[in-house]
């Protein structure tokens, strides 16, 4: 070997070696061609909406390596079925290309009740929307805040905020429709238990207001009103009026109030 080197000129050495170099230079890239399958691609099948089983099965039977990159919850979606592929579908690439499948949840994750009271319907949808929660059904009660929310529920329920519930849960809406047109009289409160206020003012369209309960009240509820603003009665002894919609706010206290007689309100003697 060594005397076939030695025994040619130099020039006829470094042609050689110039040679060897340029055909072990094109083994090599046809080497690569051959190892990272240059010339042979596939076209991405779309796999969106299938089970993951069966889109599993279907892509590594085309040669594609299939990954799970992440799980999102859907509520209009199948359970465990793909959502979103990468890459996308049509898209030309080599085989054995991984692709990376986002799924959807079996089981809807637990959130907690935002606070939609107090905020206007529109802003309500929006909050919704936002945790992931569907709108139910709305109704509507005498209030002079006009299409706000004033009670939130799930299931015929009123749901506090911040209770565990599973997103997608239909919540409805209770909403003010405005201040009744037709006036009335001022309900007489004083002597009843809080709880007896509340239904009565439910039950004609009124609110119950600001509640001020004394010191040494411990059970609001079955306290007694004592006070109670609008008052029934007007200081020229007429009777005060009041529009569905409108509040009463109460002064409660422990004591059911001894009430005096009003002569104005007393029937007229019989003969």
């Amino acid at each position: 070997m060594f005397k076939f080197i030695t025994g040619k000129p130099l020039w006829a050495n470094i042609l050689f070696g110039l040679g060897l170099i340029v055909l072990i230079l094109f083994l090599f890239l046809q080497s690569l061609n051959f190892l990272t399958k240059h010339d042979q691609s596939l076209s991405i099948p779309s796999v969106t909406g299938k089970s993951f089983e069966e889109a599993k099965k279907f892509l590594e039977a085309q040669g594609f390596e299939v990954v799970v990159q992440d799980s999102v919850y859907n509520d209009t979606a199948a359970a465990l079925s793909v959502l979103r592929q990468f890459p996308d579908a049509e898209e030309k690439v080599k085989v054995n290309r991984t692709v990376y499948l986002t799924i959807n949840r079996a089981v809807p994750p637990v959130i907690e009740m935002p606070n939609l009271e107090g905020l206007s319907f529109r802003s309500a949808e929006i909050a919704l929307r936002q945790y992931g929660l569907k709108l139910g059904d709305t109704s509507y009660r005498p209030d002079f805040a006009k299409n706000s929310v004033l009670e939130q529920q799930s299931k015929g329920q009123r749901i506090k905020p911040g209770t565990k519930i599973p997103m997608g849960t239909l919540i409805s809406l209770v909403l003010g429709s405005g201040l009744g047109s037709d006036e009335f009289a001022v309900p007489d409160l004083v002597g009843m238990s809080y709880s007896e206020a509340r239904i009565l003012l439910a039950s004609i369209g009124l609110n119950p207001g600001v509640a001020v309960p004394d010191a040494n009240v411990r059970d609001t509820l079955n306290a007694y009103i004592y006070r109670q603003s609008p008052e029934r009665f007007a200081p020229d002894k007429r009777i005060n009026r009041i529009r569905q919609g409108q509040s009463v706010d109460l002064w409660l206290g422990i004591q059911k109030p001894v009430r005096a007689i009003d002569s104005t309100t007393q029937e007229p003697a019989q003969p």
